[in-house]
């Protein structure tokens, strides 16, 4: 009792009638410019019956049939290659991500995505297409989550877009069985070495050296601290910001919890008073390159221009700047400092990461609970026997 004859078919005007269907997962409602009499909405349940019909073959063109619809152009099978959206999705994303990511993403799309599907259709690509191509490379695990880790990006951007009905790889990885992967490899300076790369030092870079030492600062960190992160009543240093190579500007640091207060010790503080003679007039970096003036552009110009020559100057095994970061997580633990300090000062997100990653350095006193004992178990001497 006064239900629509027609499914899927309505009056939309008094000049149109309305017919709505289902096309890749989306509902679609267009309007056919008849009058919506008895006759003319058979005509167009008719009509909609025959889209249902060539939906379900996989012969729809929706510009065909609805040329001047929105949806025609949202549905054009040729309206993107793959090549053409990840193009146009790398530089939507530029001003949202870290630049050191932007060019990894780059590097990953413009030398490996695009070469093997950049002339597909971007619909066409399917999960299969992905995973034969992932199961081909000679990769570990962790460098396909990477490759993976864009595409995925870029194919649910398309699919909030609508220019896909799903995203292929949403909620999907790929894994491999692989051997055991090697822990982090840590390396620190031992003392000696220490005293003899700080000896071999001279002016600013002296005082960066220490700096490096005594902070566990990341080279990232350290190049883009700022006079004003020093707060030499409270003795400690803000560490808010970070420069790769890839940026041109100073950027957040790597993770939220790298965004911290470490402690300033002393001698760290007599190499920045010491530094003021370099750079405190200048008014912004602590340490600048000592050949320009200028911000180090990254690690590697730090690596490169000062200490490789400088670890061969003073007869060390050569180590990357990294490694300094190790040192002081190392020196720290080894000499018993409380790890949830460590962790801290390292900026990691939680201690069990500064365990797994130092555990051999932990300072191991094999008279367990001997100081607990000494401090509160005295009454203990009291009881008879």
């Amino acid at each position: 009792m006064g239900r629509n004859k027609y499914p899927g078919v309505a009056a939309g005007s008094a000049t149109s009638i309305a017919i709505s269907f289902y096309y890749r997962g989306q509902k679609c409602r267009e309007r056919i410019r008849l009058q919506p009499t008895p006759s003319n909405l058979k005509r167009a349940a008719n009509h909609r019956a025959a889209i249902l019909l060539a939906i379900e073959n996989g012969t729809f063109d929706y510009s065909v049939t609805f040329p001047n619809s929105k949806n025609a152009h949202k549905f054009s099978p040729t309206q993107y290659t793959v090549r053409t959206y990840l193009a146009e999705w790398l530089a939507n994303k530029a001003p949202t991500i870290k630049a050191s990511t932007l060019r990894d993403y780059r590097k990953i799309i413009h030398n490996l995505v695009i070469p093997q599907f950049g002339e597909m259709t971007l619909h066409m690509l399917t999960r299969a297409d992905v995973r034969n191509w992932v199961a081909s490379m000679d990769c570990s695990n962790k460098r396909i989550i990477n490759i993976l880790s864009p595409l995925r990006a870029a194919l649910q951007d398309a699919q909030h877009d609508d220019l896909i009905p799903v995203n292929p790889l949403f909620g999907w990885t790929y894994k491999r069985n692989e051997p055991p992967k090697e822990k982090t490899y840590v390396d620190p300076f031992n003392a000696e070495e220490q005293a003899a790369i700080i000896k071999a030092a001279a002016g600013s870079i002296k005082n960066q050296c220490i700096v490096f030492f005594w902070t566990g600062m990341r080279t990232s960190e350290l190049i883009a601290l700022e006079w004003t992160d020093i707060d030499w009543k409270r003795k400690k240093i803000k560490i808010n910001k970070a420069h790769t190579y890839a940026a041109k500007n100073d950027e957040s640091t790597k993770t939220k919890s790298s965004n911290r207060e470490i402690d300033m010790p002393p001698h760290v503080e007599a190499a920045l008073i010491n530094q003021k003679l370099h750079t405190l007039l200048q008014g912004g970096k602590v340490f600048l390159n000592p050949r320009t003036s200028k911000q180090w552009t990254g690690d590697q110009q730090i690596r490169k221009g000062f200490w490789i020559p400088l670890l061969k100057k003073a007869g060390v095994r050569y180590r990357n700047p990294y490694q300094t970061r190790h040192t002081f997580a190392s020196m720290m633990l080894s000499a018993g400092e409380n790890i949830a300090w460590v962790s801290a000062q390292m900026g990691h997100s939680n201690v069990l990461i500064t365990a797994k990653t130092y555990a051999r350095w932990i300072n191991n006193n094999e008279q367990h609970g001997a100081k607990a004992a000494e401090m509160y178990g005295q009454h203990l001497g009291n009881i008879d026997k």
